[in-house]
């Protein structure tokens, strides 16, 4: 049975001192576990990538078309969204890993947000 990969790694030097702690690849865990290191995760594979972000294409798509509506809807990570998008947002948490929902969720509330820092800054300087 293989054994799980782990690399170690320096979290923290204080006064001479560091302090190693060991870091467990996930997947090679979740496959020690199971005692099936040959399982293919099929929802990483390319099609299923090019699914995902197909979806996930439509549901940001969805936002941008419906700004002017209410959003009434919770999505992850803080995120609202009108009742219009929410078949396109079913159909992205249908097609990826949670994970990587929460991960677009968050990167799409980040460019909001500096989107519109940035536009404030350009709004004060009379540009």
């Amino acid at each position: 049975m293989p054994k799980p990969s782990s690399e170690l790694v320096l979290v923290q030097v204080q006064k001479g001192c560091a302090v190693l702690c060991v870091h467990q690849n996930p997947m090679a865990l979740e496959a020690f576990a199971d005692g099936n290191s040959d399982k293919v995760h099929t929802d990483v594979l390319t099609k299923a990538r090019e699914d995902c972000y197909k979806a996930r294409d439509a549901f940001y798509a969805c936002l941008e078309k419906e700004c002017d509506k209410k959003p009434t809807e919770i999505a992850s990570v803080g995120l609202l969204y009108p009742v219009e998008c929410k078949q396109s947002r079913d159909q992205f948490v249908k097609q990826c890993r949670s994970s990587w929902v929460k991960h677009f969720d968050r990167q799409y509330c980040q460019n909001k947000r500096v989107q519109r820092l940035l536009d404030d800054n350009a709004s004060r300087r009379g540009v």
